[in-house]
């Protein structure tokens, strides 16, 4: 019986330990209406992705939002070292979706993205 609470212990403490530092909730930086979201980093299969989980108005007002639960970053893969790469992101502002790639350094992730050669990026903060 100890050896099998043992063996749950490290199973569960194991799972955490493997956790990619990415995963969590970031605040958006505001798009071109001043609006901004939280999105939630997961694991999806190999890769991270983000749904967008909250949305906010240019006064920092939680709104309603039919874009709540919408896939925003999907198939990002970690490449070390803090770069992540050969994914996707979804800008509702522009109702584009672009090849992107991103950069985590400490509690800020930097999200740039590009479709036909037309480039764009900005900074999220982890929320928790």
């Amino acid at each position: 019986m100890r050896l099998f609470a043992l063996a749950a212990v490290l199973i569960i403490g194991a799972t955490g330990a493997f956790a990619d530092p990415v995963h969590g909730t970031w605040q958006t930086s505001p798009d071109d209406n001043g609006n901004f979201g939280h999105i939630e980093m997961s694991a999806c299969g190999a890769a991270s992705c983000g749904v967008l989980v909250r949305a906010y108005d240019g006064a920092g007002k939680q709104v309603q939002s039919d874009r709540v639960g919408q896939r925003i970053v999907w198939d990002m893969v970690a490449k070390g070292g803090g770069a992540y790469g050969n994914g996707k992101v979804y800008a509702p502002d522009r109702d584009k979706t672009y090849n992107s790639k991103m950069t985590l350094s400490g509690e800020f992730l930097k999200v740039e993205g590009c479709v036909l050669g037309i480039c764009r990026g900005n900074t999220w903060k982890r929320v928790n």
